[in-house]
């Protein structure tokens, strides 16, 4: 399905929402959504029977920095049943990169928009379980930001390999075989 009768199909389910066909170095149709209007979008693309977007692919973010808007929610949705795919871009401005959760329409997304929420600090409204998924709970900032500061410098380090005598070596085999009986 091209981009016109993406627009079309969502325009006619969704009325009002401004949505505008965006560039892509792959030729995948690609779609730019405003933020207020992600939850209406997803909806309509999942439950409308000509676009039947059944499947959420991926959801990843992008950092732009220091371009606004800042970031770029990223959802990749499949139809099974229509064999089309679309990928949906969101903006968001730095001072305030939130969107509303799509866990509703996928709950495959819990996990992709905690994992975003946790490298990019992309905040997902109304999601049910909002904590870490890949970084300690303790951790400060959000890592693939770009002006995460690089917080470790560490010279490289060299390893002296293990010298051993064959003897040695067989006693270890033999005390590590014992251990395991």
């Amino acid at each position: 399905m091209d981009a016109t009768a993406l627009i079309a199909a969502l325009q006619d389910a969704v009325p009002g929402v401004s949505l505008e066909p965006a560039a892509s170095v792959d030729l995948q149709t690609t779609l730019l959504v405003p933020r207020d209007d992600v939850p209406r979008v997803m909806r309509a693309a999942r439950d409308r029977d000509d676009l039947a977007f059944n499947f959420l692919a991926e959801l990843t973010a992008a950092d732009y920095w220091p371009r606004e808007p800042r970031f770029e929610v990223v959802y990749i949705l499949v139809s099974l049943a229509h064999r089309h795919r679309v990928r949906l871009k969101v903006p968001l401005h730095g001072n305030d990169a939130r969107v509303a959760t799509v866990t509703g329409i996928w709950p495959a997304a819990n996990w992709l928009e905690r994992e975003v929420w946790d490298m990019f600090g992309i905040v997902f409204d109304g999601h049910p379980d909002p904590r870490r998924l890949l970084m300690p709970e303790d951790w400060q900032g959000y890592p693939l930001r770009k002006d995460y500061p690089v917080q470790i410098r560490k010279g490289a380090q060299y390893a002296q390999p293990l010298q051993l005598t064959p003897e040695e070596f067989r006693a270890n085999v033999e005390r590590d075989r014992l251990r395991r009986t």
